[in-house]
């Protein structure tokens, strides 16, 4: 959406409305995350048993700059993808604030209502992980990628055909592919049109959720070359959900490490694979294959279970499995706070100025 349409909803977004917050665009983040929380209350068997509290998002804040691609890792179950959607309001947050910059207003996305939400949502879009289940086969691809601009009234007729062909060249397709269906094309292309309908609206955050884990090798280097690409055309921001380190390592300026709904540490990109500071991303880092057979990496073993998120550990939550963890330290009290080091990095850890990596992880 456009400044120009935020100007046209007035009546929505009006001067006295309090998730409205009149700052200076230059001086702030593009997204700023506050204690962000997401819990789902599960109901268990029985009568008299309460209900399960699962804390998948507990306490995030972090700020995304204007064109800064931040990437978010971890595994299985830590809350990236719920982190996502709560962002976007596609999940309503249990508490905490969002602050979305939109050009002459900062708006708390966590307060507004579904009617002004409607006007915010060509600005935030997401890329989904499955490219065959997100996309309608009963819909034509120009329907598919023009259906964004259509819902939220940017384009019509001639025009709206035109934009859809435009995005379509961009994203690596032909104009000739709009009147096909989506089972007639490959996994990358189809990831390909899930892009052009995320950007057809010209957003200005885009939360890419797994968006090359279901493609071949060779086919996500064809994607991320073109994200990498579409970010310096459109001036994009990203907010790149992934699981392998080394996709995130080529496409993101700054990563989050998230463990059991919180991020134990937050750095630029280099910091974090050169000198790791939390014993949860060295344990990761030291995952990652290395492309050289001669070189052997020590993989290190994470024992014990992965924390339950309905059913934390006291103390720090990766104490169970961390092999510098102390008693009566790590174990005990609240979980660690994402304190800022001199570096600028941000690490959840109370062993962080005692512990000494023996190798950084390359």
């Amino acid at each position: 959406m456009e400044n120009s349409e935020v100007k046209k909803n007035q009546n929505v977004f009006n001067a006295t409305s309090p998730v409205m917050v009149a700052e200076e665009a230059s001086q702030k983040p593009l997204l700023r995350v506050k204690s962000l929380k997401k819990y789902f209350n599960v109901k268990e068997k029985g009568f008299r048993t309460p209900d399960r509290i699962i804390k998948a998002v507990d306490g995030v804040s972090f700020d995304l700059m204007q064109e800064e691609a931040m990437g978010v890792v971890g595994e299985s179950g830590c809350g990236k993808t719920t982190m996502g959607r709560t962002i976007l309001r596609a999940l309503m947050p249990t508490s905490g604030e969002v602050f979305l910059d939109c050009g002459d207003k900062i708006i708390d996305l966590c307060q507004v209502s579904r009617k002004q939400l409607k006007y915010l949502r060509p600005k935030m879009q997401m890329i989904f992980q499955d490219p065959y289940s997100s996309l309608n086969p009963r819909m034509t691809i120009s329907d598919i990628v023009g259906e964004p601009l259509k819902v939220n009234k940017l384009a019509k007729g001639s025009e709206l055909c035109d934009r859809v062909d435009e995005m379509l060249v961009k994203v690596g397709l032909k104009r000739e592919h709009r009147g096909r269906y989506p089972h007639a094309f490959s996994g990358g292309q189809r990831q390909r049109i899930g892009i052009a309908r995320a950007l057809i609206t010209k957003p200005s955050l885009i939360v890419a959720d797994e968006a090359v884990s279901a493609l071949d090798v060779s086919v996500q280097a064809q994607i991320l070359n073109l994200l990498h690409d579409l970010k310096n055309d459109f001036g994009l921001t990203y907010m790149f959900v992934a699981h392998d380190l080394s996709v995130v390592r080529y496409l993101c300026d700054t990563i989050a490490v998230m463990y059991c709904g919180t991020i134990v540490e937050l750095a630029r990109t280099n910091d974090l694979y050169d000198t790791p500071k939390h014993p949860y991303t060295y344990a990761l880092l030291s995952a990652v294959p290395e492309p050289n057979p001669r070189k052997r990496m020590k993989r290190i073993m994470l024992g014990g279970e992965i924390a339950d998120p309905g059913n934390p550990p006291s103390g720090c939550r990766f104490h169970p499995r961390c092999q510098y963890a102390k008693k009566g330290i790590c174990d005990v009290g609240e979980p660690p706070v994402l304190n800022k080091l001199s570096d600028g990095r941000g690490v959840a850890c109370h062993l962080v100025d005692e512990l000494d990596f023996s190798r950084p992880v390359k």
